[in-house]
């Protein structure tokens, strides 16, 4: 049975992953990787926990010599999803940012070239390319043009990925995805913040004028297209994934107080974000015609199925605020984080 590594699968996007993956081979083995920093969360994947094929691995992607077993057995590809990634986070400190996203993905990049894996999938983001203006859309081909500390280090993580195609002839893969929504996302990021808030009618916080444009997907699409670049992608290449879905921030803050009626005086405006890009929109014409992959969720969809998540998971959501969500790891493994 193959057998393969994923890094970050305790996080948002990673522990959606793993359920999809599971299902879509059955006949193939998951090591999650995963140190359990804030926003890894053992509980994610409670419903899988006895899942034969899925096992459980506490690292630190930095830690060379702890993560070295785990690539002297037979191993078929990584799909890297570790990072940090919270932009205000990385203003009031870069360094984690630099450590994890930089020097971990140098890490799994050697201990994967020396395995001779398959495939290595690096997930990125699309604010590696920076801010686009009113007009145009992000392709493979646009220049990187980080603008926070938090995406200059993933800039950075993919240029090692590239480097190692060129040098080496290593069998990377990049994916860059827009804004992600779903189940399961840490409430710092700003849907599930304002979900839970406005659950409790409490304000939510619009940065500046709230004009900012993202264009979000929701988790499953973007997983599906992991999927399919590890599947189907050429190594050396880069894919964009995007949900075709731009909305300001304003648009997406009465959009949510509208499916919870909630009123406006609900919303608070704070300060701008440091170097806040102003607009981010992806062109995924490459994904959909080279990997046969689209997104199929609507976003009329995803977002009243993520509200329902949450009401429905309302536990969880004070498991993570009250830090509870962290005793998890000690009642399974009798170890303190």
């Amino acid at each position: 049975m193959k057998r393969i590594i994923v890094t970050g699968g305790c996080g948002f996007i990673g522990s959606n992953f793993i359920r999809f993956f599971l299902q879509q081979e059955p006949n193939l083995k998951i090591v999650n990787v995963d140190s359990l920093t804030y926003a890894g969360n053992l509980e994610n994947l409670k419903d899988l926990e006895t899942n034969p094929r899925l096992t459980f691995a506490r690292l630190d992607i930095t830690q060379l010599d702890a993560l070295e077993p785990l690539f002297r057995e037979p191993l078929d590809s990584v799909i890297h999803f570790a990072a940090e990634s919270h932009v205000d986070r990385s203003i009031l400190d870069s360094g984690p940012f630099i450590r994890t996203n930089v020097q971990g993905t140098q890490i799994l990049l050697d201990l994967a070239k020396k395995a001779s894996v398959r495939k290595f999938v690096h997930v990125s983001t699309d604010e590696v390319y920076g801010s686009l203006g009113a007009s145009g859309f992000f392709t493979e081909t646009t220049p990187l043009a980080p603008n926070s500390p938090y995406s200059a280090s993933k800039a950075a993580s993919d240029m090692l990925v590239r480097s190692y195609f060129h040098t080496f002839g290593f069998p990377g893969v990049i994916t860059r995805c827009s804004n992600n929504y779903g189940p399961y996302q840490f409430p710092e990021k700003i849907i599930p913040l304002f979900i839970s808030n406005l659950l409790e009618d409490l304000q939510v916080p619009v940065y500046g004028d709230g004009l900012q444009i993202r264009d979000w997907i929701h988790v499953t699409d973007h997983c599906s297209g992991v999927y399919a670049a590890w599947k189907s992608g050429i190594a050396g290449e880069v894919y964009n994934f995007g949900g075709r879905c731009e909305l300001t921030n304003m648009e997406l803050t009465t959009t949510l107080l509208r499916l919870l009626d909630k009123p406006k005086s609900l919303i608070k405006y704070v300060q701008d974000r440091l170097g806040h890009d102003r607009r981010y929109a992806i062109d995924c014409a490459k994904a959909e015609t080279e990997l046969g992959w689209k997104p199929i969720v609507s976003f009329e969809t995803g977002i009243a199925d993520t509200i329902r998540w949450y009401q429905e998971n309302w536990e969880w959501v004070s498991r993570v605020r009250s830090g509870a969500y962290r005793e998890y790891y000690q009642q399974q493994y009798g170890s303190r984080l």
